[in-house]
């Protein structure tokens, strides 16, 4: 009777250890995943400038300096924040963590565009130039697949695409013998077309943004219909945007904060580099207006959740709300657009 009972004491001694242990390792889970699924913070891209000038003996920072080093410390930002980088984890708790992750690719997306506008744009006098070899190298790697672990991974492709970027940025202030100077042209044509990709972003996030309530409609005022087609008894809903499925209304919201994220800092450093034309255009006040219409974007979330709620109902929605502050900053890029593409 008593070697019963002692048996019994030991198995119920082992499930309760186990249960401790499972208990202790979904606490920590629990406890990483809340700590790295945090949004990183916002920087100074002027003193970030200045800091990386001060690593490598740069005497004067030149023109384009800050908008590269600002594109370099953004994918440095994604890549060694807390918990590092997030989407190509195969393991708990970064396997769970899409908010984040979503977060993630909106940045990455608003980086690529930065990344391509300065090796086809920003760094070439002309059309028939030559490209910028350091921007060569550095742009494709940023367009390397995101969610790669292992051989290679998105890590190190990314930091690969960074230390190409600083090869540029030491060839705008140092050159000589067989190394070719860095050029960087604030042209208002090269800003211009620029300003096309951001519209292009900014429009496409809106819109999906306000998907998020039943019934958002494009414009059925517009709709195609044939010449022979009925009119009254035409589709109600032709036209119509669908609706965000319920899963995925968190990911366009993040995907959103992270685009809102990386364009807020990308602005602040193109406000910087291309100063005079700004200036000269009377063109600061739109940037203005598009930095803080993205900074408000960015105002910390108070809900543990995202809510979405119809448009009067109850509940908050989150997404009408960050769509408002994206299309804030679209229209103020359309207006930069024509300032940019006037005589």
């Amino acid at each position: 009777m008593a070697a019963n009972e002692l048996e019994d004491s030991k198995s119920k001694g082992v499930l309760w250890g186990f249960g401790m242990l499972v208990l202790a390792a979904l606490v920590i889970v629990f406890i990483l995943g809340a700590w790295w699924g945090t949004e990183p913070d916002q920087f100074s891209v002027q003193e970030e400038a200045m800091e990386r000038a001060k690593l490598t003996n740069t005497t004067e920072i030149p023109l384009g300096y800050t908008y590269t080093n600002t594109l370099a410390h953004i994918s440095e930002v994604l890549l060694h924040k807390s918990g590092g980088y997030i989407t190509n984890d195969v393991a708990p708790p970064g396997l769970f963590l899409d908010n984040i992750s979503n977060f993630e690719y909106g940045a990455l997306v608003m980086l690529r565009d930065a990344v391509s506008a300065l090796r086809n744009h920003f760094s070439r006098d002309q059309s028939q130039s030559d490209e910028d070899p350091d921007l060569k190298i550095a742009e494709p790697y940023f367009y390397y697949e995101n969610d790669s672990w292992a051989l290679p991974s998105t890590e190190a492709e990314y930091q690969k695409g960074v230390d190409a970027l600083h090869n540029y940025m030491s060839r705008l202030q140092k050159w000589g013998g067989n190394v070719k100077r860095g050029q960087f042209y604030a042209r208002a044509d090269n800003l211009w077309q620029y300003s096309e990709v951001v519209i292009k972003r900014l429009g496409n996030l809106s819109t999906r943004l306000s998907a998020s309530t039943a019934g958002a409609d494009i414009s059925p005022a517009f709709a195609v219909v044939a010449p022979e087609t009925d009119v009254t008894s035409r589709n109600p809903k032709a036209g119509s945007l669908p609706e965000t499925p319920w899963l995925e209304i968190d990911d366009v919201f993040y995907e959103a904060r992270g685009s809102s994220w990386a364009l807020l800092h990308i602005l602040k450093a193109v406000k910087s580099d291309f100063h005079d034309i700004l200036l000269d255009k009377r063109a600061m006040n739109t940037v203005d207006i598009m930095i803080k219409s993205l900074e408000n974007a960015m105002a910390p979330i108070l809900s543990p959740m995202i809510l979405n709620g119809s448009g009067y109902g109850l509940f908050a929605n989150y997404s009408l709300t960050m769509a408002t502050y994206i299309a804030r900053a679209n229209a103020s890029a359309l207006d930069l657009r024509d300032i940019m593409n006037r005589g």
